[in-house]
């Protein structure tokens, strides 16, 4: 049957056509097939607890470092800052971001790390990422710099915007830790993933860890997205407002 008639009877509806079968050859041994090995799952990155940095763990006062830090005052811990080369980050950086804010604020947020514009301008949590912060603490009530003490747990800007590395942290942990006694919050609002899992020396996710109270050395916290991803997930935007007024109830009863 020639393959005119083929599609004739096709577009008809009386496809297939059979044929005669061919005289059956013997069956060729079959090939034995090797399993494919199922495609590798990418882990997300691991940010392993740094001693020290975390709610659980004690800084190790043998270090003399740490020691020094952690007994000085406020002008001595920002000379400290930014003069630090604990690590090889001061060496790529513009500059030091330590923190602004009330120093006695009862308000403690912690971010990352500073990106290129808070490199640029010595401010953590400026720019687009900073208007946003600005406008979410207003929503509540509060202001930059009046009851309000903002940072970061890195003190200078990771090339490229990466992730800081465990020793990067572990040089920075008395600079925070000494920002927190000195400032002795009542409550802390820890923003981004890295920021949660390096405090809370986990690696749960921040869906999975809101909408409870935490500790980090003693002090309540609490868990909410970055404001720089929320600029990139404005579905997100709703759930950092029940972060917001979840923190505000637990202060107010403290």
């Amino acid at each position: 049957m020639n393959g005119r008639r083929e599609r004739i009877l096709e577009e008809m509806g009386l496809a297939p056509v059979w044929r005669l079968r061919a005289r059956r050859r013997p069956a060729a041994a079959p090939v034995r097939e090797e399993p494919r090995p199922a495609p590798r799952r990418v882990a997300p990155p691991r940010f392993d607890p740094v001693p020290g940095l975390t709610g659980r763990a004690k800084l190790d006062l043998a270090d003399d470092r740490a020691a020094r830090i952690l007994r000085m005052d406020w002008s001595e811990l920002k000379s400290a800052v930014k003069g630090c080369e604990a690590c090889g980050l001061r060496k790529t950086c513009t500059q030091t971001v330590f923190g602004v804010g009330d120093e006695e604020a009862d308000w403690l947020l912690v971010g990352e790390a500073p990106g290129s514009e808070e490199d640029a301008r010595g401010e953590p949590f400026v720019g687009q990422a900073g208007r946003l912060l600005d406008n979410m603490l207003a929503a509540i009530a509060l202001k930059r710099g009046e009851n309000v003490y903002i940072c970061n747990v890195l003190k200078c800007r990771p090339p490229g915007n990466r992730n800081p590395e465990p020793f990067e942290v572990a040089q920075c942990a008395p600079h925070l830790l000494r920002q927190l006694d000195l400032i002795k919050p009542k409550l802390i609002l820890a923003m981004g993933r890295f920021a949660v899992q390096t405090l809370l020396g986990t690696e749960a996710s921040i869906a999975s860890l809101r909408g409870r109270l935490h500790r980090y050395q003693g002090v309540p916290l609490i868990v909410t997205y970055h404001p720089a991803y929320l600029l990139r997930n404005l579905p997100d935007k709703a759930k950092a407002w029940e972060d917001l007024c979840f923190a505000r109830r637990s202060i107010a009863a403290l």
